[in-house]
């Protein structure tokens, strides 16, 4: 039975208390007056006007009086959205990593994978932060819109969707209430999954058949029908709609490759790190091998799928769809293609050969190169839409992710702690620890 040792719990804490710190500082210091707000404009553009119509006497003096007023309230709501985006970056990248592993963990059950039970419990625990963490998520969503100003969600004010058709046409999807009835169905289908499998699995350790993995099977297999449809829907929910202009029919399969290959990759990682502490003695480099075969080959169907959705849009030159693209290249360019070089060259180069896999400090040191590529992934998702070209990396990104990291480890290793780490009477269980490629 693994014990969750008082420095690792230590640690975590210390990661909450650092995160809430910071993510309180970036909520005091994102609300500016209309003054400083204009200071920042001044400083900017070095005390340029925003409008330049004197010589052509075009605009009237009320009329840019009018226009820089607009401008400077707009740059305050920018401003005032990025401890908001930060947050929910954060919570999202997070959730999105344990519903990624819980997705693979259904994928080894209903396929009858041989060589993963030894694995089983790992990924068991990580999913248990699914919960909370899609809690979070939509409370951070819902707060957004009852305590804050829609500062993630544009469609979510009611003035925006009175002068826009486009979001009125979509209004019977795209409401307040909606959004969080369905988001609790999606979660509440995910954890009753991730409960069952999970009692089944613990039940099986001491029965004298195989009826609880029978079971187990069968809700896999359902569970991952229900999962496909629902994952595509939370995507569209919870991260296309920040751009409700837009829509991309291969939206849903994007970030199932980011949500899988990041899942893999904290599966490889947590299994190293128990590894390394005296616990699953079973696990061998071979079972590491298939984690960043893995790991690899999501890494390139991630890459597949952004090229197809990019070159095709960019291809069409169709207005409603380029936008989307013309704000992350123009203003976010170094982490709209830096996270491609995160994503795919360095796995590209780093997993190919086989015999790397099997280095555990290789597989960590690429592991953490795709992890943060695929938190600029999410970055790049929702930042563009609300604080426009007003990103940075700074305090509220580094505490945010700091909070849910120390959150999502406490979790994690607490339920690790809630039974044995080897499933002992898996009918594959012989077979996966005697596992070899």
């Amino acid at each position: 039975m693994y014990t969750f040792s008082n420095k690792l719990k230590t640690f975590s804490i210390a990661l909450i208390i650092l995160g809430l710190l910071g993510v309180g500082y970036g909520f005091m210091t994102s609300h500016k007056s209309f003054e400083e707000v204009e200071t920042i404009l001044a400083d900017e553009h070095h005390g340029e006007e925003v409008a330049h119509a004197d010589d052509t006497h075009a605009i009237t003096a009320e009329a840019k009086a009018d226009q820089h007023k607009k401008h400077v309230e707009h740059v305050q709501h920018q401003i005032a959205n990025r401890p908001w985006a930060a947050i929910y970056v954060a919570a999202f990248f997070f959730m999105m990593i344990a519903l990624g592993v819980l997705a693979f963990y259904a994928v080894q059950r209903a396929s009858q994978a041989g060589w993963s039970p030894v694995l089983f419990r790992v990924m068991e625990g990580i999913s248990t932060y699914l919960l909370p963490g899609g809690l979070i998520v939509l409370i951070i969503a819902g707060a957004s819109h009852f305590i804050g100003h829609n500062n993630i969600f544009v469609w979510m004010d009611p003035e925006v969707v009175a002068h826009d058709k486009l979001i009125q046409g979509k209004a019977g999807w795209l409401n307040v209430w909606g959004f969080l009835i369905r988001g609790i169905i999606y979660l509440g289908g995910w954890v009753l999954y991730s409960h069952f499998v999970r009692k089944f699995s613990i039940a099986q350790d001491t029965a004298e058949d195989n009826r609880n993995f029978k079971k187990a099977f069968r809700i896999s297999a359902a569970f991952l029908v229900f999962f496909l449809y629902t994952e595509s829907m939370m995507s569209w929910d919870w991260i296309m709609s920040v751009d409700p202009h837009w829509f991309s029919t291969l939206f849903g399969w994007y970030v199932l490759a980011g949500m899988l290959v990041s899942g893999i990759t904290v599966i490889a990682f947590i299994t190293l790190y128990l590894k390394s502490r005296g616990y699953l003695e079973h696990v061998n480099d071979s079972h590491l091998h298939d984690l960043a075969k893995f790991m690899f080959g999501f890494s390139i169907f991630w890459a597949y799928l952004w090229f197809s959705q990019f070159m095709l849009i960019w291809y069409a030159n169709i207005p409603e769809e380029v936008t989307y693209f013309v704000a992350r290249v123009n203003d976010y360019k170094l982490p709209f293609f830096g996270m491609v070089v995160l994503n795919l060259v360095f796995p590209f180069l780093m997993l190919m050969n086989s015999d790397y896999k099997r280095l555990p400090w290789f597989v960590v040191m690429t592991g953490v190169i795709i992890l943060v590529g695929h938190y600029v992934d999410v970055y790049t998702m929702i930042m563009p839409a609300t604080v426009g070209d007003r990103w940075s990396i700074g305090i509220p990104e580094i505490s945010s992710v700091l909070l849910f990291a120390g959150l999502f480890i406490f979790i994690v290793f607490n339920a690790l702690t809630k039974a044995p780490l080897l499933p002992k009477r898996n009918p594959f269980i012989k077979e996966s620890e005697n596992f070899h490629y």
